[in-house]
């Protein structure tokens, strides 16, 4: 949060800060992780932080953060500074870890928080969505749809949005079967972040 937000944003991000709704679904407690900035242009919708996330207090402060920014074509500064972007996943806290990884993002989060906090951020023109969550609430993912099948379908969502698998080391699997998102997706998304961050220059 910065001193030149608007009262509102202030107001809301103030309360985000303060959310104790799932405080008793938290293994680590509540420590709500967001860049919101109301004169974004590009929104980066991922799930919900990790560990070392929670720890920091850094969205996407860890080695899929790294891929992220690579897949973005920009450097840790410009992530994190720059006032074109905005950090907003659908779970603002660190949710726990289950058997396949970290659990899910909490669902209170986003239905008490999302739709005000976007409606704070009426510049977005361009929103990268990351993982089958925020692919859910952001472009309708079903429950018997796949990610890769939507990924494959970028050309349909852009330059609105621009559907991504996570960047998690989890996924290199996934990267290494399907070339055509590293040679197809990944420098027209370059090339949408360069526009959006060039509007706002």
């Amino acid at each position: 949060m910065t001193p030149d937000h608007p009262p509102e944003l202030n107001a809301l991000e103030a309360d985000i800060r303060a959310c104790r709704i799932c405080e008793p679904y938290l293994p680590l407690g509540p420590r709500p992780v967001l860049i919101a900035r109301p004169e974004a242009r590009l929104l980066i919708a991922a799930q919900a932080p990790g560990r070392r996330v929670h720890e920091t207090g850094l969205p996407f402060n860890d080695p899929s953060g790294e891929r992220l920014r690579d897949w973005l074509g920009i450097d840790r500064e410009t992530f994190y500074h720059h006032p074109a972007i905005a950090i907003v996943p659908m779970g603002f806290c660190y949710p726990g870890t289950g058997k396949g990884g970290d659990l899910p993002p909490r669902p209170e989060c986003a239905a008490t928080w999302r739709r005000p906090l976007l409606a704070a951020m009426p510049q977005i023109e361009t929103t990268v969505v990351i993982g089958r969550y925020a692919l859910g609430w952001h472009l309708g993912l079903g429950g018997g749809q796949r990610v890769t099948d939507l990924v494959a379908a970028w050309r349909d969502f852009a330059p609105a949005h621009f559907p991504l698998p996570h960047p998690s080391p989890r996924n290199n699997r996934w990267l290494k079967n399907n070339p055509w998102f590293e040679d197809e997706v990944v420098p027209a998304l370059r090339e949408r972040v360069r526009e959006c961050l060039l509007a706002f220059d």
